[in-house]
């Protein structure tokens, strides 16, 4: 699938057949025991990270018949998995003709953004008294950024940076805020990080400033790790409205 980097677009004369053909390539070369997962979870897993890697870009119209041959099921689970992406804010369903998915605007990156911040320093608060706890999971987390940058994978750089965050979230003990929150990540993923992979500096950037935020970890100042953790969400902020 795609690499997820920004600006990442089915090429002219693409049709969805050969969308849903490669779909159905990386379904057949899972892991063995993927047909034990149940259809629906299939269904769901395979054109979510379609869109996410913009494989199936905004805009595009999604046939339950397509789906159904890419993965290889019936529509009953199709139309289950759709209702879940709908519920996720990835597609809209329009009865009899299918889902459409649903275009990045410039709202909804303010939205997540907004959100995200809410929950990023309203979780930093909450771990802040067992913090000495994740210095260890996210300075190995960091290890893994530093590696995927000089293995120039902005793809496996992206995921630990989330990695990094999510720990952060998790560890404030509310499941429903982790949940949230790993939906808006998605969100996010799907916007795209512009020229990351031909902006190396970004990543060093990047790496700098959690790095920066375990050594707040370590300190004794919550207003100071609050302060670094929005910071840090206003560069992915100007990052992402930089090419919209």
């Amino acid at each position: 699938m795609g690499s997820g980097a920004a600006g990442d677009q089915p090429a002219h004369g693409v049709t969805l057949g050969d969308e849903t053909a490669e779909i159905a390539r990386v379904v057949a070369e899972a892991a063995p025991g993927v047909e034990k997962i149940p259809a629906a979870e299939r269904v769901y897993a395979s054109v979510k990270a379609a869109i996410l890697d913009r494989v199936y870009p905004g805009g595009q119209l999604l046939t339950e018949g397509e789906l159904a041959t890419a993965v290889g099921v019936s529509r009953t689970p199709v139309r289950e998995a759709l209702l879940r992406l709908e519920e996720s804010g990835l597609v809209k369903l329009y009865p009899k003709k299918g889902a459409l998915v649903l275009p990045v605007l410039p709202q909804e990156i303010n939205d997540v953004l907004e959100a995200r911040e809410l929950i990023e320093t309203h979780a930093a608060a909450k771990v802040w008294p067992r913090r000495k706890q994740l210095i260890e999971a996210l300075t190995a987390t960091v290890d893994q950024m530093r590696a995927h940058r000089r293995a120039g994978d902005a793809k496996g750089f992206l995921e630990a940076d989330r990695a990094f965050h999510e720990a952060i979230v998790g560890a404030a003990g509310n499941e429903i805020l982790a949940k949230l929150y790993n939906s808006l990540r998605d969100r996010q993923v799907r916007m795209g990080v512009p020229g990351i992979e031909v902006q190396p500096a970004r990543m060093d950037k990047s790496i700098a400033a959690h790095q920066e935020m375990i050594e707040a970890l370590g300190g004794n100042s919550v207003r100071r790790f609050r302060e670094l953790v929005v910071a840090h969400i206003e560069v992915a902020a100007a990052d992402l409205r930089g090419v919209r």
